[in-house]
């Protein structure tokens, strides 16, 4: 299997050999995480992953809690979508030697079943950031923030589905969750909840909508009145 990757000197992956079957499509899934400057990852790290290989192991403090972290970064998960330079410059490398002024993370996805709308089966997705920048970039090619959360919701990878990216602390909760709550929670799974919401913002919408031609047509009858 080779050498694990490493960061700081410590392990950080416990590979595990691919299958020697499967020349079919394989589900999306992360073939590669780059990181750099990226909170404890001043260096550049890379760490590959497969279909089969998708453990992060280590001793405490190796990087795993910010290994993770940088996943969520670059998927825009809650509380790290819209960053002040405050929450930028934390997230920066803070360690001795030359200050950090910038970071990028990226993701290297098997997009062989083509569930990412690119006609690609390997895609790149980087997300940059500095005290006065975020950015990202697919490919080498600079996108808004919105197009990237839009390309990542039509994959089903959608910020308003809590399971996205299951914690260690949502596994346990649901185990012990009543039947009430975990059909709550398969329904936000299903990703019903944000179709509710978009419905309910329709909806909105259509009634202003209506109150302002009710105005409109109101006005329109006193002037044809007068």
């Amino acid at each position: 299997a080779g050498e694990p990757p490493r960061a700081g000197g410590e392990e950080l992956v416990a590979p595990v050999a691919p299958p020697a079957s499967a020349a079919r499509a394989l589900a999306m899934h992360i073939k590669k995480v780059i990181l750099q400057g990226f909170k404890v990852y001043k260096e550049q790290v890379e760490v590959d992953f497969n279909e089969k290989h998708n453990c992060v192991v280590g001793a405490n403090g190796a990087g795993k809690s910010n290994f993770f972290l940088a996943i969520q970064f670059v998927l825009g998960d809650v509380g790290l979508h819209n960053l002040r330079a405050e929450e930028r410059k934390g997230l920066l490398h803070e360690g001795a030697g030359t200050h950090v002024l910038s970071a990028y993370v990226e993701l290297v996805f098997d997009n062989a079943d083509g569930r990412l709308p690119v006609d690609r089966a390997e895609v790149r997705l980087r997300r940059t950031i500095g005290l006065k920048k975020d950015e990202y970039f697919l490919d080498r090619k600079h996108l808004t923030k919105t197009e990237v959360m839009s390309l990542l919701e039509s994959a089903g990878l959608s910020r308003a589905n809590p399971y996205t990216i299951v914690q260690q602390g949502k596994v346990a909760r649901l185990a012990v969750m009543s039947e009430g709550e975990r059909l709550a929670s398969l329904l936000e799974i299903a990703g019903t909840r944000v179709y509710d919401e978009k419905r309910a913002e329709s909806q909105r919408i259509m009634r202003e909508t209506d109150a302002r031609r009710a105005k409109i047509d109101e006005t329109l009858g006193y002037i044809h009145e007068r």
